[in-house]
């Protein structure tokens, strides 16, 4: 798995993981799986953007601003 914290990527409108400042994925569209850690625990999630025009993570307390959040993909 890689493994790093989801920040906003201004080049593309999306959300990204990043590890240590660069980018391990410049940018997720709606609908891709990653786990992030919600209470020390790694919850399978998706990202999604709702009729407001806001990302969240499907079945997590994170909507809107999605920085910081630690998250991880497969290989």
């Amino acid at each position: 798995m890689r493994e790093g914290r989801l920040g906003y990527n201004s080049s593309n409108g999306r959300y990204g993981l990043l590890a240590l400042d660069l980018w391990i994925d410049t940018g997720f569209h709606c609908g891709e799986c990653m786990e992030v850690l919600v209470d020390d625990k790694w919850v399978p999630t998706r990202i999604e953007m709702n009729p407001a025009r806001e990302w969240y993570l499907v079945g997590t307390p994170y909507c809107r601003d999605l920085e910081y959040v630690r998250a991880r993909i497969p290989e």
